[in-house]
């Protein structure tokens, strides 16, 4: 039994021996590289990611802030459209001068106490 496991261990070193370590070490290189690269471009679109994110949320906020502005718009323009057709409908006209009327200070009625 002991020359079965000396043999054993024997044909073990051998096959490490034979593995042709520049081989690996050099696809080892090439695999860390690889994921290097990897790595680098993945954060690479994250971070183009973040920042598109961050530009939409700026349109958004300048399109609600201007929404908010059109419907004050609107609101004040549909008013004036209704009191000018009240004004219309009243036969109101334009003022084209002002007279006014000079009151003497004795016309005036008096309280007596």
């Amino acid at each position: 039994m002991t020359t079965a496991v000396l043999s054993a261990r024997k044909t073990e070193t051998a096959d490490l021996a034979s593995i042709n370590w520049k081989a690996v070490c050099f696809a080892g290189i090439v695999f860390s590289l690889t994921l290097l690269v990897f790595y680098v471009l993945q954060v690479n679109s994250l971070t183009r990611g973040f920042y598109l994110v961050s530009t939409y949320q700026k349109q958004i906020s300048q399109l609600g802030d201007e929404n908010k502005n059109l419907q004050i718009s609107f609101a004040e323009n549909s008013f004036l459209d209704e009191a000018m057709a009240k004004v219309q409908a009243l036969n109101f006209q334009k003022t084209t001068s002002v007279k006014y009327i000079q009151i003497l200070d004795n016309s005036v009625a008096t309280i007596k106490k």
